[in-house]
């Protein structure tokens, strides 16, 4: 059995350091991927950063009140149907 050959890469004097484009493209991270970095015991971990900030419940509750008469699941699907044919110019 062949020994695992790890990976690597090289810090730069900016403390810049390439991804192997092998792991780039497995997580499909592209150019101007947020990243977040924590320190573990065992090295460092990257992450995506999320892509809105953590939030409760009870912060987002109520920020769109509704008004008139409660929509139907067809009138729903209707109108996301209606708007991504506006979006994308089908119709």
């Amino acid at each position: 059995m062949a020994a695992h050959n790890p990976l690597t890469t090289t810090l730069s004097t900016k403390g810049q350091v390439i991804l192997p484009k092998r792991v780039r493209e497995s997580r499909h991270w592209s150019a101007g991927t947020r990243l977040v970095v924590e320190e573990t015991p065992e090295g460092v971990l990257l992450r995506p950063a999320p892509a809105f900030p953590p939030t409760a419940p009870d912060e987002v509750f109520g920020i769109l009140p509704a008004t008139g008469p409660a929509r139907t699941i067809e009138e729903m699907d209707a109108a996301v149907l209606g708007e991504a044919a506006r979006r994308h110019g089908r119709d």
